[in-house]
């Protein structure tokens, strides 16, 4: 782990702890990450997408680093330029995903990474969840074979919304579901590989959207 994304990730989860009153749920599920590294699959995260918060927000609780998608306008900066590389981004066109950029990330789950994805393509713009997700997400599952860890984050569609000027001191909170395989749709030669890619990103969407709050604490 760098030094810029250790201090990211712990800059992160203070501000979000400070400031949103950021809390887990069912954290034990990431307990399991030696299991699941030990077989030798990377650990896709896929979560809901309602703000800039969601990444550093969801980062700043994992064990270890993860990767993830952002905008690849933001590397132009340079600021951005310098930054988001040393915190494992990895550079997207969200109007016409690279196939370099869905190899890299493949290429990191095979090699027993974590990434950190968003099924939905883009920020919500109510909060409220499609229930179909990209066919690059199916595709990137189906050649590395990852685990999926379905993720929900509860509250940032309020302490920043889309299209907001500045953050609210609304609570944060962000809820791990449990881990699932794809092997039989996967190996499923029935179905072409289209059908495969986006049965697989549905399901994924419905496993996130049926991880519920336990409470407005998040604890």
């Amino acid at each position: 782990m760098g030094l810029w994304y250790r201090v990211g990730s712990f800059g992160s989860l203070c501000f979000g702890k400070l400031r949103f009153k950021l809390r887990p749920q069912n954290r034990d599920v990431l307990d399991q990450f030696p299991k699941l590294i030990s077989e030798e699959r990377g650990i896709l995260f896929a979560a809901n997408h309602v703000s800039f918060l969601d990444p550093p927000m969801i980062g700043s609780l994992m064990p270890r680093p993860i990767y993830y998608f952002a905008r690849k306008t933001l590397f132009e900066s340079k600021l951005g330029g310098f930054l988001l590389p040393r915190l494992n981004a990895i550079p997207v066109n969200q109007e016409k995903p690279e196939l370099s950029s869905m190899k890299r990330v493949i290429q990191l789950l095979k090699g027993k990474d974590s990434v950190l994805i968003f099924p939905e393509g883009e920020r919500s713009e109510d909060g409220i969840m499609r229930k179909t997700g990209e066919q690059g997400v199916g595709m990137i599952v189906a050649k590395s074979g990852a685990t999926v860890v379905p993720v929900r984050i509860f509250g940032a569609e309020k302490a920043f919304p889309r299209g907001a000027k500045k953050m609210k001191n609304h609570p944060i909170s962000v809820v791990f579901g449990e881990p699932v395989r794809f092997d039989e749709l996967i190996s499923d030669r029935e179905i072409d590989a289209k059908t495969r890619y986006q049965a697989i990103a549905n399901q994924i969407m419905g496993a996130i959207a049926e991880i519920t709050l336990r409470d407005s604490r998040g604890e």
